[in-house]
């Protein structure tokens, strides 16, 4: 067995009201991958932050050993200079400066000669980026804005600019979340090699498949404590999904029983234009329908054109050139702006809950009254008990775990972020909710319970339409399930028919459209 490269015994941190870790334990052996699991809260990423100094020593109790020496790290540049350099979920790269400039920045690489000595020799940059850039099988130019890349191929960005630290120990925080399939696959692939040339790796995951296929061990924790660590051999996600919520889940899906009413809201061909591209059609003639009480699902690839759907019908939040009719209780309406969308008793969710759904620096009650102020408007002013209460309200009904709604948003994890979204949403009274990829990002347990909110709201006579890149998320929730394949709707399947090779060949059925 490998030597531990890393030891954290009675890992401890508080913030004010929470105790995210609680005598934490956690051995990680040299060049092994090592994962961890646990729902959100459980104190992953934070456990991260301790190490890799972000929470500095003094700002949490316990002990730290690297390589067997003891370790207080006062801030990220010690750790990077010991060799542990962590990646976080939010890419911290400059969208504006090229891949080279992003690679060395902060350890800039200066000229040698006594003329060059202080100024930045780019030659010698852009050779070195080029070099490393090899290193991750990112065919790019090292002079490209990273603003040109995408997420997947900023991800390998930021693993170059670690090698080029001469990492040690790397910490990838849910390096998969934003990504496709393809990319996800290369990136895992690349922590492979990773591992084969001695560098060890720790991965924060809720895609438990992921964590079987690359993982050497896997530690659980749980309520911010160690709950035990085991190899990857013969685990099973059953297995961890258990140490991760306390008890088996029997069944990944609350059971629910449909009372599907009357249609509520039709849309008849509908297209859509891009606005960036021109004379390029993201959504052709796009027919669908809702129903009272009714749970219907949107499946397609990345680009299929799901997201475009479902924002430009939402007061054409997106995209240009849109035609078609929405017929909404039989009668067609014009739904010209946001405004207009949630007037007409519709709401959309944003699959960028950071970006587009929350203020983070915001408190939760701010969030969930943040669309529908006007019902809480007493002669112009927003009445700030009312405000209050409802806050409250939803986050007893929702189970939001915060110490109050005057919180701050920003720092409540990922599934009470999304929580406080459907709120949001839920608060303007909405007769049709369309929420996209609502589960993105969050544990099995968070998940379970943002189900049983969305069977809740179906049982309340709502119409809700789920877009989701997890065929057996859609599956298991949904009543009927729309597959899109390049702008186009090629399928509907009721429940009882759908299985994930049957959608994906619908998902497959079309070539890209164009004009």
């Amino acid at each position: 067995m490998s030597e531990a490269i890393l030891h954290m015994r009675g890992i401890s941190k508080s913030f004010p009201g929470v105790k995210a870790l609680s005598d934490v334990d956690i051995e990680v052996l040299r060049g092994e991958i090592h994962a961890i699991c646990g729902e959100n809260g459980a104190g992953k990423s934070t456990l991260m932050k301790v190490l890799s100094g972000v929470y500095p020593h003094g700002d949490y109790d316990g002990e730290i050993t690297f390589e067997g020496e003891p370790c207080r790290f006062s801030g990220i540049r010690d750790s990077e200079h010991r060799g542990i350099v962590i990646i976080h979920q939010e890419l911290a790269l400059v969208p504006m400066l090229s891949i080279a400039e992003n690679i060395f920045l902060g350890n800039e690489q200066t000229g040698a000669s006594m003329i060059g000595r202080g100024l930045i020799d780019w030659n010698r940059t852009n050779a070195a980026a080029g070099e490393l850039l090899r290193r991750v099988g990112l065919n790019e130019n090292p002079v490209t804005p990273v603003i040109d890349l995408g997420v997947g191929k900023q991800q390998l960005v930021e693993i170059a600019k670690a090698l080029s630290k001469r990492v040690k120990l790397l910490i990838l925080d849910e390096p998969t979340a934003a990504l496709n399939d393809e990319d996800s696959a290369h990136l895992l692939d690349l922590l492979r090699g990773l591992r084969d040339e001695g560098i060890t790796c720790v991965i924060i995951s809720h895609k438990l498949n992921e964590v079987l296929a690359i993982a050497d061990r896997v530690t659980i924790l749980r309520d911010g404590r160690t709950i035990t660590t085991l190899p990857s051999e013969g685990l099973t996600e059953d297995r961890i999904i258990s140490g991760m919520v306390g008890r088996d889940l029997d069944h990944r899906f609350p059971p629910h029983e449909p009372h599907i009413g009357d249609e509520i809201l039709r849309i008849e061909d509908w297209t859509v234009h891009s606005p960036t591209q021109h004379g390029r059609v993201l959504v052709r003639n796009a027919n669908l329908s809702l129903r009272r009480g009714e749970i219907v699902g949107l499946a397609g690839l990345m680009g299929a054109g799901r997201t475009e759907l479902a924002m430009s019908v939402f007061g054409r939040a997106f995209g240009t050139g849109i035609s078609g009719r929405v017929i909404k209780d039989g009668q067609e309406i014009r739904l010209r702006s946001v405004r207009e969308a949630i007037q007409h008793g519709i709401a959309y969710a944003t699959e960028d809950r950071k970006r587009y759904g929350l203020n983070l620096i915001e408190d939760i009650k701010r969030n969930v009254s943040a669309a529908a102020l006007g019902k809480l408007a007493r002669r112009g002013w927003v009445d700030d008990n009312e405000e209050y209460k409802v806050a409250e309200e939803y986050r007893r009904s929702l189970n939001i775990k915060a110490p109050s709604v005057s919180s701050i948003t920003g720092k409540l994890s990922g599934g009470n972020q999304q929580k406080v979204v459907l709120s949001k949403w839920i608060f303007t009274d909405p007769d049709v909710l369309i929420l996209d990829e609502p589960t993105r990002g969050i544990d099995v347990g968070a998940k379970y319970e943002i189900y049983t909110i969305i069977n809740r709201l179906a049982d309340a006579g709502k119409a809700v339409l789920v877009i989701s890149s997890e065929l057996p998320e859609l599956i298991g929730l949904c009543d009927r399930i729309y597959t899109l394949s390049a702008g186009r709707i090629t399928g509907e399947v009721p429940r009882a028919e759908a299985t994930q090779e049957g959608l994906m060949t619908l998902m497959t059925a079309s070539q890209e459209v164009t004009s």
